[in-house]
């Protein structure tokens, strides 16, 4: 199975991940996609977080990982990206073990952990389309100045980050939500420093990212809605 390329509207299979051009007027997911997590496991030192957890997320759903300060949900999160290896069980996605598909998977995937990932010397812009590119997404500057804007960063597009507040720092991370074609969102703490208006904002992408059938697995201490959608939950405690 390939990567997925928006071309007039439609879905053909890009020879790389690199091919991959963005355009957020042409992204609306027309496949119905699913991941599946059997029997898993995960420990951290000699201590298990958890064991003999499965569920399945499909096209359109989203999943909010609950549980105490170190029952495992980042390293849930981690796991199903590939950062770490599960100790037992099966991730897959279309019925294919993700360690088969590799990079096939791992393209339709956008992790935002709860470090920003962001280098303090670098302009907002400079930070977007930097990481942009290393996921393989040619974003020009038009389009990376109008997703700051929308996150509420006109004017401080070129300032460099360390300048700017803890807020706005999470702002500019979680641009990458409007400059990704990835299906799967895998989110931990998407919330943190942010105020009413930001999370308002937040919300209103995880109503449109569902609407267009992608799929949201993300954990919070804090409350978040969506529209016309049944919040799903998975409790690590």
């Amino acid at each position: 199975m390939r990567p997925f390329e928006i071309v007039g509207g439609d879905y053909k299979a890009a020879q790389s991940v690199e091919s991959i051009v963005y355009n957020p007027k042409l992204v609306n997911f027309r496949f119905v996609f699913m991941l599946e997590v059997s029997n898993l496991a995960c420990s951290r030192g000699d201590h298990r977080l958890f064991a003999g957890l499965s569920f399945a997320l499909h096209s359109g759903q989203v999943m909010q990982i609950q549980g105490a300060n170190g029952s495992g949900k980042t390293s849930l999160l981690r796991t199903l990206c590939g950062f770490i290896q599960p100790d037992e069980g099966k991730i897959a996605w279309q019925g294919v073990d993700v360690r088969d598909l590799a990079e096939d998977y791992f393209a339709r995937v956008l992790y935002l952990g709860h470090l920003n990932a962001i280098k303090d010397e670098l302009s907002a812009l400079e930070n977007l389309r930097i990481s942009a590119g290393l996921s393989g997404i040619k974003l020009n500057e038009s389009d990376a100045i109008a997703a700051l804007r929308r996150m509420g960063l006109k004017g401080r597009e070129r300032l460099p980050v360390k300048v700017l507040s803890q807020g706005q720092r999470r702002r500019v991370a979680l641009a990458r939500l409007l400059v990704s074609d990835a299906v799967l969102w895998i989110l931990d703490e998407p919330l943190a420093a942010l105020d009413v208006n930001a999370v308002a904002l937040i919300e209103e992408l995880l109503d449109e990212h569902l609407a267009k059938q992608g799929m949201v697995i993300f954990t919070t201490h804090q409350p978040l809605k969506v529209a016309g959608v049944e919040m799903r939950s998975l409790s690590l405690s």
